[in-house]
């Protein structure tokens, strides 16, 4: 299936800060001056390759009547990331990038920008993450991907009330009341009225 989408050639920057998305549980922000190509599916944009500054903050705290569990994710994103979903409405955000915006970023034509996108969308691609795409349905619902320096990507899937969120080092699930929390240290599941929590037990390194 990832066969069929392509990187657009058309460079884009943001005309103004906007955010990509925004609930209860958090929120993708991305500034002024940043570039963005679209992901194509034959003629319709599904979503856009973006390098610029971005924050996502999520809430990945858990509520329980002993107290909090987990902490919030706090993130600064200035490395290419890509977003499927909601792409008329980031579309609406656009104006043409000049080859002043360009060299702001620190290329020296289209064709480098270009390049670099498209190793953030074979990357993403390639490996099977775009298996997620078949939980939108009819098209709703967002997934951005985040490189995380160890080649591989910090995956947010968001449909509705409904968030997973997937690092190296955690996984966070939320459905409204309903909250998974995976660390390597505990397990945490919570269904609204029922917290089961599971501390895993610490093995030490072999000397």
């Amino acid at each position: 299936m990832w066969k069929d989408y392509e990187i657009g050639n058309v460079i884009s920057r943001t005309a103004e800060p906007f955010v990509l998305w925004q609930t209860e549980k958090g929120l993708v922000e991305i500034c002024k001056d940043a570039l963005a190509v679209a992901i194509k599916l034959g003629d319709e944009h599904e979503g856009y390759v973006f390098h610029g500054q971005a924050k996502l903050l999520l809430d990945t705290i858990v509520e329980t009547e002993e107290g909090a569990i987990g902490k919030s994710v706090e993130r600064e994103v200035n490395a290419l990331f890509l977003m499927l979903g909601n792409a008329e409405e980031v579309q609406r955000h656009l104006s043409e990038a000049s080859s002043e915006d360009l060299k702001r970023m620190g290329y020296e034509n289209q064709q480098g920008f270009e390049t670099r996108a498209r190793e953030v969308f074979y990357r993403f691609f390639k490996r099977g993450h775009v298996h997620s795409c078949q939980c939108f349905g009819e098209r709703h619902g967002s997934i951005f991907a985040f490189s995380n320096g160890a080649d591989r990507f910090d995956i947010l899937v968001l449909d509705g009330s409904k968030l997973v969120y997937k690092t190296t080092d955690m996984v966070f699930i939320a459905d409204g009341r309903k909250v998974v929390l995976k660390s390597p240290e505990q397990l945490v599941v919570c269904t609204g009225r029922k917290l089961v929590s599971i501390v895993k037990p610490y093995c030490p390194a072999p000397p």
